[in-house]
Order: C-alpha cells, then sequence, then structure tokens
C-alpha cells in the first residue's frame, strides 16, 4: 500500500511563453493535486506580472514569488524554502507533464522508502519523425539519458534543509542539478527513478546555441572544486571532449606562433593536425544530423570556434573558482534498512 503524501510544485522561469503550457499541463494532469505551486519569476526586472491564469483552479494554492534573476539555482531556493509539504517537486518552465503525471508522482512519492530522499521523473524529448535531428535537437534530447535533472526531479524538503539547497554560484541552468545530487548521496540519501513521464520540447534556437554553451565549461571547473576529478562518474555525467578540444586548441596556436616564427614546414605539418582534428569534431555532428545546408554551414563554423571557447572557459572557470570551498556537509544519515 501507498500512502499519499503532499508536495509542492516549485518552477523558476523567466517569462517565457512556455510557462503557460507547462502551467496547463500541470493543472489538466489528473491525480492528487499539489499542495502549493510556486512559480519564481527570475526576471531582473519583474514586470509586466508574470499570468498564472493556465493553472485553471490550481491558481488557488498558488504563489509568484521574485528572485531578482540570480539564476536557476537561487530561485529554487527561493521557492523550496517558501513551502511547506514534505516533498518538493521541481519542474522547469518548458516541461510539460503528461496527463496522468499527477498519478504516477503519488506512486512514486508514495512508495519512496525512508532512505529515498529524491525521486526523478523519466524525460521524453520529442524528436522530428521525419528528419534526422539537428546538433541542438540531440543536445537536448540528451535529457533523457540525464541523472537527477531538475527539468522534473522530487526531493524530501527535509533532505534541501540538511544539504542546504542548491549552490547558488552556479549561475546557468547546469551542473546546479548534479552538486545537488551529490551532496544529497554523500549525505547518506538514495536518488532513484520514478515511473511518471514529463515531456521536453526543443525550444527554438539560432544556429549559434552550442557556443553559448560553453560557458558550461567554467560549470564543469567548479564541479571539479567541489567533488573531485571523478565527479561525473558520480553525476552520470558524459565526459564530454574537452580533452579533444584542448588538443585541437593547442594545435592552432602551435601552428600559428611557427608561422609567425617564418617556420612553414613545422607550422604546415602542426596545422594539418589542428585541421584534421577540426575535421572530425565538424563530421561527428554533421553525419549524425539532416545535413541541409543551414545546418551544415552551421556545423562548420562552430566546430572551428568551439575548442578554443571551450578551452577559454574552462580555463577562465578554473582561476575564478580557485578558492572555492565546498558547502558545509550535514551530518551523515544513517540509512534505513
Amino acid at each position: 500500500m501507498t500512502t499519499s503524501p503532499a508536495y509542492a510544485v516549485v518552477i523558476p522561469t523567466v517569462g517565457r511563453p512556455c510557462l503557460a503550457r507547462c502551467l496547463a499541463a500541470l493543472a489538466d494532469s489528473v491525480g492528487p493535486g499539489p499542495r502549493e505551486v510556486v512559480v519564481v519569476d527570475d526576471r531582473p526586472d519583474a514586470r509586466p506580472p508574470l499570468d498564472l491564469a493556465a493553472l485553471g483552479q490550481l491558481q488557488g494554492v498558488a504563489r509568484l514569488l521574485h528572485s531578482g534573476g540570480r539564476g536557476p539555482a537561487a530561485a529554487r531556493n527561493a521557492g523550496w524554502r517558501a513551502v511547506s509539504a514534505p516533498w518538493v517537486v521541481f519542474l522547469d518552465d518548458d516541461v510539460r507533464v503528461t496527463p496522468a503525471w499527477r498519478t504516477k508522482l503519488e506512486a512514486d512519492l508514495g512508495g519512496a522508502p525512508s532512505n529515498v530522499g529524491g525521486v526523478q521523473g523519466l524525460l521524453e524529448v520529442p524528436l522530428p519523425a521525419d528528419r534526422r535531428p539537428t546538433d541542438w535537437e540531440r543536445n537536448t534530447a540528451g535529457l533523457g539519458g540525464a541523472w537527477w535533472a531538475t527539468a522534473d526531479m522530487a526531493y524530501r524538503t527535509a533532505v534541501l534543509s540538511a544539504v542546504g539547497g542548491f549552490d547558488e554560484r552556479f549561475p546557468r541552468a547546469f551542473r546546479e542539478d548534479a552538486d545537488l545530487a551529490l551532496r544529497a548521496m554523500a549525505a547518506g540519501w538514495v536518488l532513484e527513478r520514478g515511473a511518471r513521464v514529463t515531456r521536453h520540447p526543443v525550444r527554438p534556437s539560432d544556429p549559434w546555441v552550442s557556443l553559448r554553451q560553453q560557458a558550461g565549461n567554467a560549470d564543469d571547473a567548479l564541479m571539479v572544486r567541489l567533488h573531485g576529478r571523478n565527479w561525473w562518474q558520480r553525476a552520470g555525467a558524459p565526459r564530454g571532449r574537452l580533452r579533444r578540444h584542448a588538443a585541437v586548441t593547442a594545435a592552432g596556436a602551435a601552428a600559428a606562433v611557427l608561422a609567425l616564427a617564418r617556420r612553414p614546414g613545422p607550422s604546415a605539418a602542426v596545422g594539418l593536425g589542428w585541421a584534421l582534428g577540426t575535421a572530425e569534431f565538424a563530421w561527428a555532428r554533421i553525419s549524425t544530423g539532416p545535413r541541409t545546408p543551414r545546418e551544415v554551414a552551421a556545423m562548420v563554423v562552430t566546430s572551428v570556434a568551439i575548442p578554443p571557447l571551450a578551452v577559454w572557459h574552462r580555463l577562465h572557470g578554473t582561476w575564478h573558482h580557485r578558492g572555492r570551498q565546498p558547502l558545509p556537509a550535514p551530518a551523515r544519515r544513517g540509512l534505513a534498512s
């Protein structure tokens, strides 16, 4: 038998149009409703006020808070600290829970043993059926296998309080969820996957989105500082291509230096290594995509720019976070039998 634990839903947002669809899907889902719905407006200037009418009958338990543009970690902290329910479910404003989500959430939370501190929802990313996905679509689809992603992640409120919530030194929607999960598990809590399903549509973007994503390499540097070099194994995160990016960047820089030193032979040899590394990276992205002229052009240009940009962000992050210390660790919880 399972019980029906009370829960709150916290949704950080910067006021994107997708928020209304997220709220409507939550309202339309069948099953026990949340005790509280907290929408946290993280716009620096929270005007005009956000419209929560899409929540329908759930408007009676809804609140709108403001976090002043300090990022999703700070917005989620403002949300969970304002609720009283024993469970907090974090949703991103660009997801849509499925019609049976609330019913399955009841089973996920009610069936969680006392040593389980968090239960993740299953994320589905709809991809085009009539063509290969673009690079951006494939990146978004990676959320389907991500561990502890707060696009749909429930935590016991007591766990959040014990570990201090999200670390607000993570400024982007990147790695702040992995950091929280590692701290919760280090404190003795178990995290598991549930049965509820949430859809995460691919947001529209421009051809240069992959360049902006490289800023996440600075957050990876913070993860190394806080959790050690093997953090990605414990968090179930992909290792990425940073080592290859560093090698390609070094080859390009060396070729330029040798050319300036008027050593054409060595410059050409090293430059060939840069060209081959860049071509391999570009083809890895092009070959699995739709191969339209627009996509191919974007992949060629960004494949040249990404390696040095990734290395720059990683070096900058390593320097910027050089003195960071982990948040104070709570007393390790004794696991229930």
